[in-house]
């Protein structure tokens, strides 16, 4: 029992400090679009070449990595192992941090010839408001750079480390394109690499609401009489069982070379399903796939705003 109490001690230590820093923070800086985000020490600003922050002058960088929460374990299982393949640890701790108390591995470790101190820093939140998320943020730095970046500098940074949901405007700047109009759609998600689903409905449950799909893909073929086979089974390949083809055909779309596509398939309890698909497409096999999908007993209803919101985007 006895043995306990220096561990209990530490622990309500670090939560003591952690809460102390959280109540004398600033604003922490965020990516454009990211969860993850802390107050960026010294001359460090917000990199255009990656998640994260850099001082491009004396080669000092901050990388923040996103992950789904359940990556968390393996993330505290490899604190003990090898958290970086080539890493030379000096020290392994409990580390409090703004929402919480993770994991930091410091050391040393050779990139491209240059001899550099590392910090990696493992966390997590779990909440209603956010949800579950994982975190590995690391800070890099030459030799060199410690005089203005410190270890004292570099860890009061990184117990700055906080968690957010990203605001909906921001997210939408980083699609490649714009969305003018919603047509009472609600915009449930906007996944990686630029794809945006719009829901019709109060849940976000696919099964039991019309939904929209936006993306921008590549690889159409420049030959107008390859399109329509390429529209067709990109479409076929959409993991909706039943699905079936029931026409197709070339259309302009805001100006621009297109093609639609509507089928049918089977949802929830086999409930029959009407869908559209529109590709425009642009240079270099370039385009943009919309995809309107609701319940056949719907169509004619949703038909038209699947149309108003697919006419309502715009390139960047």
């Amino acid at each position: 029992m006895n043995s306990l109490r220096p561990l209990c001690a530490s622990v309500f230590l670090m939560l003591g400090l952690a809460a102390f820093t959280a109540g004398a923070a600033a604003t922490p800086v965020f990516p454009p679009g990211s969860r993850i985000g802390l107050e960026p020490p010294g001359d460090l600003k917000l990199s255009k070449k990656f998640p994260g922050f850099e001082d491009s002058a004396r080669s000092v960088v901050i990388t923040i990595l996103d992950l789904p929460g359940p990556a968390y374990q393996a993330l505290e299982k490899s604190a003990f192992t090898n958290v970086v393949k080539g890493l030379t640890v000096d020290r392994r701790e409990l580390f409090p941090f703004r929402g919480g108390i993770g994991y930091l591995i410091s050391g040393h470790e050779t990139v491209k010839g240059t001899e550099l101190r590392s910090w990696y820093m493992l966390a997590n939140v779990s909440n209603r408001e956010i949800g579950h998320i994982a975190a590995l943020v690391a800070m890099r730095m030459p030799d060199s750079a410690t005089r203005v970046y410190p270890e004292m500098v570099v860890r009061a940074a990184l117990a700055t480390v906080s968690f957010r949901t990203p605001p909906l405007a921001e997210l939408l700047r980083l699609l490649p394109f714009k969305l003018s109009k919603t047509a009472g759609f609600r915009v449930m998600k906007i996944a990686p690499q630029g794809v945006l689903v719009l829901i019709d409905g109060p849940s976000d449950d696919l099964a039991k609401h019309p939904y929209m799909i936006v993306q921008i893909g590549r690889g159409a073929p420049s030959v107008p009489d390859l399109r329509p086979k390429f529209a067709r089974d990109l479409l076929i390949r959409s993991p909706l069982p039943g699905l079936a083809v029931t026409s197709g055909e070339a259309m302009r779309i805001n100006g621009g070379q297109g093609y639609e596509v509507r089928a049918q398939a089977k949802g929830a309890g086999a409930a029959p399903l009407a869908l559209v698909q529109w590709l425009r497409f642009g240079g270099g096999g370039g385009f943009l796939r919309v995809i309107g999908v609701t319940a056949k007993g719907r169509w004619d209803e949703m038909f038209p705003r699947f149309r108003a919101v697919r006419d309502g985007i715009e390139a960047r």
